[in-house]
C-alpha cells in the first residue's frame, strides 16, 4: 500500500460523528488516551490515533452525518489496549459512562464497555490467554495471520 502522510495508515479507519469535534478531541485524549494527529479546519475533522496501529476520525455534524441517538445503538468500536484494568480506571476517573466493568470472556479476552460524550459505544480489551475458536463453540474458517511470524 502506498504511504500518504495526509491520512491515517491503518487499513480500516472508523469515522465517528460528533456535535463538537474540538470537545470530542479533548475528551477522547483525556479519557481514552487518543492522540490528535491531523486537524482539518477548526471544527470539521480530526484524525486521531491510539496505540501503535489504531486510528479514527472525529467528524462534524453536517448533511446526513449525525451523532448517535439515545436508546439506539448502531455501532461499537473495539480497541485493544495493554492493560484493560488500568484503562478502565482512567476512564472512571474522567467520569465516563461505563456500560459494563472489566469482564473475562471465554474466548480469552478481558473487556469493558463505555459510552463517550456523544453516545458512541466503545469496548476496550486485552488478551489474557490464547484460545482456539473451537474451544468455545465457534469454527475457524480462515485463520488470522500470526503477527509474530511464528
Amino acid at each position: 500500500m502506498k504511504r500518504n502522510r495526509s491520512v491515517p495508515p491503518p487499513t480500516v479507519v472508523p469515522v465517528l460523528v460528533y456535535p463538537d469535534v474540538r470537545a470530542a478531541v479533548a475528551w477522547l485524549t483525556a479519557t481514552f488516551g487518543f492522540v490528535e494527529r491531523t486537524r482539518i479546519g477548526e471544527d470539521h475533522r480530526a484524525q486521531m490515533s491510539i496505540g501503535t496501529d489504531g486510528a479514527m476520525i472525529a467528524a462534524d455534524v453536517h448533511g446526513e452525518q449525525h451523532p448517535p441517538e439515545d436508546g439506539i445503538v448502531t455501532h461499537q468500536v473495539r480497541v485493544r489496549v495493554e492493560n484493560v484494568d488500568a484503562h478502565h480506571e482512567r476512564t472512571l476517573a474522567a467520569g465516563a459512562v461505563v456500560l459494563h466493568p472489566p469482564t473475562d470472556r471465554e474466548y480469552g479476552e478481558r473487556d469493558y464497555a463505555v459510552q463517550d460524550l456523544a453516545g458512541h459505544r466503545w469496548e476496550f480489551c486485552e488478551t489474557v490467554r490464547d484460545v482456539a475458536p473451537e474451544e468455545y463453540g465457534c469454527q475457524t474458517v480462515a485463520p488470522w495471520p500470526d503477527p509474530t511470524g511464528v
